[in-house]
């Protein structure tokens, strides 16, 4: 679709018109001393300690509209986000509100562009920008499991050797786990502290530890676990067991390693036949072509 160029002439100064509305509009909206309610500006609050200027920014533009985006969303998927969250250590301090206000801010923004781009007759693009709005958050949400699924996956086996010493040292199991998670920075010992802290407050030692294999998708974490529930229903040494574990987690990430090598290999293979090889095969092609001075005019005629 294509606009002819008389109307072209008349869309173009209404978009700048709009553009600059909105922008005059989100800066009122930014200055603009709003009452939210008392948990999104909890959120707000939180959260700004944790981002950065634009983050913060971005959150206080979309904060307004975020109860309706939570509306929208209804309670089922708002529980799911919020289990994402978890899973995610709450990057760059995202709360269930602040989610609702940047995806009603990167929402609105898409929509402006892909009308701006509708109207212009790139589909393909709009739907892209459209894309990116409904999608930019959880994007980062993914993002931020995967890197803390990896980083607890590499600290734990060690973590597991230091405790192992703090216990066979004399040092009951709940305070060494104190003791070496103040040792450590990360999202490991950020999980350990949020288990301790449910602990002081009257929450079972395996109930909290249940919490902490929900909070993470990680196979070690839920084997470190049950391998410790398993230890104390059974009467097993918490040094042993915690040994056990560290040598199961060091087995199981060497055949993962090598189980991801094996699948690297075919991977640049078929990239070397499919790329390489053609341009290569190509390239000596030509390089004899020239250096030959073949006429291909006289050999095949005219």
């Amino acid at each position: 679709m294509s606009v002819s160029t008389p109307y072209l002439g008349l869309l173009l100064p209404l978009l700048a018109g709009l553009a600059v509305y909105g922008v005059l509009y989100g800066i009122r909206l930014y200055r603009a001393d709003a009452r939210l309610p008392a948990d999104l500006v909890l959120a707000l609050e939180v959260g700004s300690t944790r981002t950065t200027a634009t983050g913060s920014a971005i959150d206080r533009i979309g904060m307004r509209y975020a109860p309706a985006v939570l509306r929208m969303m209804g309670p089922v998927r708002v529980n799911k986000v919020r289990r994402k969250l978890d899973m995610a250590g709450n990057p760059y301090g995202l709360t269930v509100d602040r989610y609702a206000a940047r995806r009603a801010f990167y929402g609105g923004l898409g929509g402006l562009a892909a009308l701006a781009m509708l109207l212009n007759g790139q589909l393909l693009i709009a739907a892209l920008v459209i894309a990116y709005g409904l999608l930019w958050t959880d994007v980062i949400i993914w993002s931020a499991i995967s890197r803390r699924k990896d980083d607890i996956d590499r600290t734990l086996p060690d973590f597991l050797d230091v405790l192992a010493v703090v216990v066979s040292a004399g040092l009951g199991f709940r305070q060494a786990l104190e003791r070496v998670a103040e040792k450590y920075e990360g999202p490991w010992s950020d999980e350990l502290r949020i288990t301790l802290r449910q602990m002081d407050m009257g929450v079972s030692r395996r109930d909290a530890f249940d919490q902490l294999r929900r909070r993470n998708r990680s196979d070690q974490v839920s084997m470190f676990v049950s391998a410790l529930q398993q230890g104390e229903e059974l009467g097993a040494p918490i040094v042993d067991t915690l040994i056990q574990i560290a040598t199961d987690m060091r087995r199981t990430d060497a055949q993962n390693a090598r189980r991801k090598a094996s699948k690297a290999v075919p991977k640049a293979t078929l990239i070397v036949t499919s790329f390489m090889l053609p341009a290569t095969l190509i390239l000596i092609g030509v390089g004899f072509y020239y250096a030959a001075e073949v006429n291909f005019t006289d050999l095949f005629g005219s």
